[in-house]
């Protein structure tokens, strides 16, 4: 490899910016939830915007001027609708340039550009996109399956701010996938000209753990949505209980534990090496374990047979 292609892959372009701000700003507020409560002031509007669903019951009644902004936690399917939608349009043009030749939107590939895309960047495979975008829209198509026939929503709600953020965040995340197709022009580049033969050994294991991931959510969903329902599958009630078996056993919200596991088969798929791709993973991580933590806060608070031996995100650790 090139020594500027070996420099290209650790330069600081606005998608590796945007993900590592996000990063940071996620890993600062889980350390300040960690913090002794009354060692620092409590600011209402900032724990608004880090809690959602039942963790905003928790604590002191909500300021009137924060209930202004609720939206129901229902609509998180909106996530998944946009994603469909847009990684799905992504994915048709990248097949159509794979296998067709048909060249990116001028509009797209200036896109892509701009955030920091480049010309035969890094000898990154074009079949690991590939994939890895396959994997993003199958998540989410499976992820709003769940949302209409699998999760039982209460009343609970979610700041306006973090739906906003929720739809934007799936379109980013489809944008930072196809930002890392290696580019000829408008075109993606297959080295050799034959996608298949690009295929390696960890494209293989990170489809083993794509599937085994997803798996497990959709197995930790369920669980979740048979607390509300009775043995002929009818919602009774939207209280919540403790949840057990499958990785409940070990820690409180294995769904967000499958969902980081999900994007790690995504950096597996990618050969281990692509630093963007770390970085969102390093995001989900912190976000993730943000908001295991203010569940399994909620668990312990409201449950005083909650099992003492579980933790909340990693199992045996935190």
């Amino acid at each position: 490899m090139a020594p500027w292609a070996g420099a290209q892959l650790w330069a600081l372009n606005p998608l590796r910016a945007l993900w590592l701000t996000l990063t940071a700003a996620f890993l600062l507020t889980l350390l300040l939830q960690l913090v002794p409560p009354g060692l620092l002031p409590g600011c209402a509007l900032f724990q608004d915007l880090i809690r959602y669903g039942k963790t905003k019951r928790e604590g002191q009644s909500r300021p009137a001027v924060c209930r202004v902004f609720d939206v129901p936690k229902r609509y998180f399917s909106h996530f998944y609708i946009i994603s469909v939608l847009w990684n799905g349009f992504l994915l048709w043009h990248l097949t159509q340039s794979l296998f067709l030749g048909v060249p990116f939107p001028i509009w797209l590939h200036g896109l892509l550009r701009i955030l920091g895309a480049s010309q035969f960047q890094g000898g990154e495979l074009a079949l690991s996109a590939f994939l890895v975008l396959v994997f993003l829209w199958l998540h989410s198509l499976r992820r709003l399956f769940e949302c209409f026939y699998v999760s039982v929503f209460s009343n609970t709600v979610i700041h306006i701010v973090q739906y906003c953020f929720g739809l934007v965040y799936y379109v980013l995340t489809g944008l930072t996938v196809l930002s890392q197709v290696p580019m000829d022009g408008r075109n993606a580049y297959v080295i050799g000209k034959n996608l298949l033969m690009q295929a390696r050994w960890f494209h293989i294991l990170g489809m083993l753990m794509f599937i085994w991931s997803s798996v497990h959510q959709y197995k930790c969903h369920v669980i979740l949505g048979n607390l509300r329902k009775n043995k002929a599958g009818v919602v009774i009630h939207c209280n919540h209980r403790i949840p057990f078996g499958d990785w409940f056993e070990y820690v409180s919200s294995p769904n967000y534990l499958a969902e980081l596991m999900i994007y790690v088969s995504m950096a597996v798929t990618f050969g281990f090496h692509n630093l963007t791709w770390w970085l969102v993973v390093t995001y989900v991580f912190f976000s993730q374990a943000l908001s295991a933590f203010l569940s399994h806060k909620f668990y312990k608070s409201k449950f005083v047979s909650y099992p003492k031996h579980r933790k909340a995100f990693l199992p045996f650790l935190f």
